[in-house]
């Protein structure tokens, strides 16, 4: 995918209190690709930064007045400028505390001097290429909310406008991944070094998350098509549902324990049905992931039993809960828990799962009370036949 630079404009900022280091920087740097602006003082740099956005910017550490240290802390504190990639530009970083307080204070990386240029170069050209790919990024995001708007005051031609806006986004979201693995691998091999290498992985992952987050949305919405279109069939199949879990637990439990909501299982030991595989596991990903999201940060109680003829999935988590109210609504489309939650969603994960149980011939539930967290029950038929719905 090539990024037009007179579609995702660039600017670089350079700072340091002397004239000819600003001029040998930028001698260095300059391209057509990008601006370059200088600032001979932090003051002045936190002046350009509130009237201009940049991709990156290059510090001296020892300035006058307000140190590139100083000037690093006060852009972290601030809202327009905290996720600014900072480079910091020293003769004297030999130091290992010396660099430690460097990163503390948000540094993406070190260079010394000399400068090489052709690693400037390099270094330089990768956070402008992940810059780009940023605003691509968010522009995918502003195209979907728009989408998302006007299905929901076109219902009448929703399915066939959500299908093909659907697929035309999902598209270059694949490309966009693949380059995001692309210039890690790239990145990493030019500089070994591992205190820039961790702060790196961790903005690249932050920006795959996104990808991923937004390709999810999107085969909602391309789920949603199938369900109004009559299309939303099954390719069922004998399994254990335990077997299923237990496999699935396995591939996710670090996302779990990471976002501090572990999940303890209570398995029977065996549930057999004849039922969808994929769309089992992605229900049971939607409300694991809605327990993670509404958790309060605290473990996840995921058990299966059986009972005559059916197999019974619960889910529990220990946040806000749910007001009785809304245990209806919540399973409508496009409507969230709380009607001002904010966290990210089309409100559509507990609709499909839904779906997904009903074609199933099966009952979902909740049980909860505002302040005492949540439980999802689900009940399905053991060792039918089911049918496409």
């Amino acid at each position: 995918m090539i990024f037009k630079t007179n579609e995702n404009p660039v600017n670089i900022l350079l700072v340091d209190d002397r004239e000819d280091n600003l001029l040998a920087l930028e001698g260095l740097l300059r391209s057509d690709d990008f601006e370059i602006f200088q600032a001979k003082s932090g003051t002045e740099a936190l002046e350009l930064m509130i009237s201009r956005e940049f991709a990156l910017a290059l510090i001296d550490v020892q300035m006058p007045g307000m140190s590139g240290f100083d000037l690093a802390e006060l852009m972290r504190g601030a809202k327009k400028t905290k996720n600014i990639p900072i480079i910091f530009v020293t003769a004297t970083a030999k130091d290992q505390d010396y660099l430690f307080k460097g990163y503390e204070t948000g540094a993406v990386d070190y260079l010394t001097k000399p400068l090489d240029a052709h690693a400037l170069r390099s270094k330089v050209n990768i956070f402008i290429e992940l810059y780009r790919q940023k605003k691509y990024q968010e522009e995918l995001v502003t195209q979907l909310q728009k989408t998302r708007a006007e299905l929901e005051q076109a219902v009448q031609i929703r399915d066939e406008f959500m299908s093909i806006a659907s697929h035309e986004l999902k598209t270059p979201l694949t490309s966009l991944k693949l380059q995001f693995q692309l210039r890690q691998r790239n990145l990493l091999k030019t500089d070994p070094n591992p205190l820039t290498q961790e702060r790196l992985i961790k903005m690249f992952a932050s920006d795959e998350k996104q990808v991923d987050l937004i390709t999810h949305l999107i085969d909602n919405m391309l789920d949603i098509t199938r369900i109004s279109s009559g299309k939303f069939f099954l390719k069922t199949e004998p399994f254990d549902l335990c077997e299923l879990v237990r496999d699935l637990i396995e591939r996710s439990s670090e996302q779990f324990v990471a976002a501090g909501c572990p999940i303890e299982m209570d398995l029977c030991p065996s549930a057999v049905g004849n039922w969808d595989r994929f769309r089992i596991e992605q229900l049971l990903l939607n409300l694991l992931t809605n327990a993670m999201r509404y958790g309060a940060g605290k473990p996840i109680f995921l058990q299966v039993t059986v009972s005559l003829d059916r197999a019974r999935i619960l889910v529990r988590d220990q946040g806000r809960g749910i007001a009785e109210e809304n245990h209806t609504r919540i399973f409508q489309r496009f409507e969230r828990a709380e009607k001002k939650d904010k966290i990210k969603g089309l409100g559509l994960g507990l609709y499909i799962a839904k779906q997904i149980v009903e074609v199933h011939r099966g009952l979902i539930r909740v049980e909860s009370i505002l302040g005492q967290g949540a439980t999802f029950v689900v009940e399905l038929p053991l060792l039918k036949q089911n049918k496409a719905a």
